[in-house]
């Protein structure tokens, strides 16, 4: 199970210099600037999320989204230079109701810079087009960018939490990170996530204000591990720590990735 101390940590830029005697950077300078590259953590990854409304037709969503939007987004990968994409399906509110949004499609970028680039392409404009032709219910579009160290465990069954603009952003941010994540990573054995994916969103995609302010998925191995995490003590004090600081509201689904 990976771990999730590095959620409180900020990622940095750090570069380190090592000095060495003449006669060893002649020998190899290719293997030290290997070494120094491996030593400096990654920019944090952007996200271009998509998170679509109930359709009129579901089935006539599926059927398009499957058959035609899905091909033409792999097509366009290249192109545009997301490195994956995640596709959720949302099943039910975390207390068991109509899901408050249908779906939800990331594609994953190496930088904002690289995301930016990416959503000026011809292709990207493509995928754009496209999604009047099935997403009938509306849709939220907004580009994000990490907060966290997303891991690499699979996520078939997952908790989304997608909070809503706090009445002050600065006091969310010092409880989010001095209390609520360190609150999380404590309760996690026993709520039996392994996975966490933190992003903050940046702006919308046409570069206006975001229509939401942060999101926050736990992923499971399984429903039925999803299920028994969420009936557990730790994860019901999880729950009743969000009033301390997400005052804007928020938006609690339960979904699978497909």
């Amino acid at each position: 199970m990976r771990r999730f101390s590095s959620w409180l940590v900020p990622t940095l830029a750090l570069a380190a210099a090592c000095s060495k005697p003449a006669d060893k950077q002649a020998e190899a300078p290719a293997a030290d600037t290997a070494a120094a590259a491996a030593r400096a953590p990654a920019a944090p990854q952007a996200v271009v999320t998509v998170i679509y409304r109930t359709p009129k037709s579901p089935a006539a969503f599926e059927k398009y989204y499957s058959a035609k939007h899905l091909p033409l987004v792999s097509s366009k990968q290249q192109e545009i230079g997301f490195t994956k994409a995640e596709l959720t399906k949302f099943t039910t509110t975390l207390d068991g109701k109509k899901p408050t949004y249908y779906r939800q499609a990331e594609l994953y970028f190496d930088s904002m810079d690289a995301a930016k680039k990416g959503m000026a392409t011809p292709g990207f404009k493509a995928v754009g087009a496209d999604l009047g032709n099935f997403a009938t219910g509306g849709l939220i579009g907004l580009v994000a960018v990490e907060t966290g160290d997303k891991g690499t465990a699979a996520c078939p069954a997952l908790v989304t939490v997608i909070y809503n603009t706090p009445k002050d952003s600065a006091a969310f941010e010092q409880y989010y990170g001095a209390n609520h994540l360190p609150l999380v990573s404590r309760v996690q054995p026993e709520i039996g996530f392994t996975r966490a994916d933190l992003v903050r969103f940046e702006s919308a995609l046409d570069s206006s204000a975001p229509a939401e302010y942060r999101q926050a998925t736990l992923c499971f191995n399984s429903m039925d591990e999803l299920k028994k995490g969420t009936a557990t003590p730790g994860f019901k004090q999880v729950g009743d720590d969000l009033k301390n600081f997400a005052t804007g509201g928020l938006t609690a689904l339960i979904g699978e990735q497909q």
